[in-house]
């Protein structure tokens, strides 16, 4: 028996939607696009909504639009995938990374705040938080201008901490929700916790648009810019060769909006789909020992359950593990391997390891078991019978 590590929840109204859009002249910029931005606004509970080619790109406008640019700092997290970092070396601008909560696996608030205070004193404790290569350049280390958290694995960071820090220091607040459609925190709904929000729509997702991703926000300003950033720089009149600014092509397709708007329409069902697997994982999991599963915060009143990960006691061999379910045709993984770790993030800025014990200890000890909202009962129990005896 063969399971995946995820798939996409795709029904006979998604199929129909994607190919009605095929019998019309509009394959990209038409009709669907706008009614799936309307749509998923009044969903997350904001203003606007922006169509973008994947939750990459709209965090990149988001990074551009905020103000975030050559010589800022902005603090962020090292337990994450790639991209919520890399939007900021994309416009010059410098991650500085703090370490993360052991539970809940996101940014560590405190620590934030901490780093915040250090940079804007200045001197010796400012230089501590910029990345090895940096600490003994120049005397001015950059502006701290952000800080972007990430909702990692659909929970919630600790927006009420973070957002207190934001202000005391005049930071923009980015949210990357790219993992966390229709969580809550406090019973705020992901994508209004921040200035800016991004989420993520790729197959692996909560709902899918195939690639894709919205960039929300109630500010009409930032949504104005967000549009013309992704279609090339053009104004507001979409005169189509007129270009006022430097731009890119994130647009999102008419195919990809039509199955977004499809997906939204049951995305209540397709979380309630995940939370039922999740509830099952952690009922067959509590028989499994030096295993344990994913820690939901007092603060999270609903985790969004994109991926199902599981944290090994420090003496079990991963590896081992992982091979003993793949020889059982069981998918697994590790998630995530830190960022300042990655062989890019070490070249160019000099970090080693035991730079952040904790993401590092975490990231040595998790593993994603197969997940997504079609997994029956009998699946989660063989999955968690060979992750019991492979322990063993």
């Amino acid at each position: 028996m063969k399971v995946p590590m995820s798939s996409p929840d795709i029904s006979a109204e998604d199929i129909q939607a994607v190919h009605a859009v095929l019998a019309t002249p509009y394959l990209s910029m038409g009709p669907r696009i706008l009614d799936f931005e309307q749509r998923f606004a009044r969903y997350i509970g904001v203003s606007h909504a922006a169509g973008v080619s994947s939750g990459t790109s709209g965090l990149h406008l988001a990074v551009i639009t905020t103000g975030i640019g050559n010589g800022d700092l902005a603090i962020t997290t090292p337990f994450s995938f790639i991209s919520s970092a890399n939007c900021l070396l994309y416009e010059r601008a410098t991650p500085l990374f703090v370490d993360i909560d052991p539970e809940t696996l996101n940014v560590d608030a405190s620590q934030v705040a901490e780093a915040a205070r250090d940079l804007a004193r200045g001197g010796r404790a400012a230089r501590h938080w910029l990345p090895p290569a940096l600490q003994h350049g120049a005397d001015s280390p950059g502006t701290l201008k952000a800080i972007l958290a990430v909702d990692v694995f659909g929970q919630p960071a600790d927006y009420d901490s973070l957002r207190r820090t934001a202000r005391e220091y005049g930071l923009v607040l980015v949210e990357d929700a790219c993992e966390a459609i229709g969580a809550e925190y406090k019973g705020r709904r992901a994508g209004t916790l921040g200035d800016v929000a991004v989420f993520a729509f790729y197959p692996n997702k909560q709902m899918t648009t195939g690639e894709g991703g919205v960039v929300v926000t109630d500010s009409k300003e930032w949504d104005t810019l967000f549009r013309s950033l992704r279609n090339q720089g053009r104004d507001e009149s979409g005169t189509w060769l007129n270009h006022v600014r430097l731009g890119y092509n994130y647009r999102l397709d008419e195919m990809s909006a039509a199955l977004g708007l499809s997906q939204l329409a049951r995305i209540d069902e397709l979380l309630q789909k995940r939370e039922r697997v999740a509830r099952m994982y952690g009922e067959h999991l509590r028989r499994v020992e030096r295993v344990t599963a994913p820690v939901v915060a007092p603060t999270t009143t609903r985790q969004s359950w994109f991926v199902y990960v599981v944290r090994l006691a420090p003496d079990v061999d991963r590896q081992a593990i992982m091979a003993r379910l793949h020889e059982q045709g069981i998918a697994c993984r590790p998630y995530f391997t830190p960022i300042h770790l990655q062989p890019f993030y070490v070249e160019r800025f000099g970090y080693r390891p035991g730079s952040f014990p904790v993401t590092e200890a975490v990231s040595q000890s998790t593993l994603a078991l197969p997940f997504h909202g079609e997994l029956d009962e009998e699946t989660v129990a063989l999955v968690c019978k060979a992750l019991r005896e492979a322990c063993a």
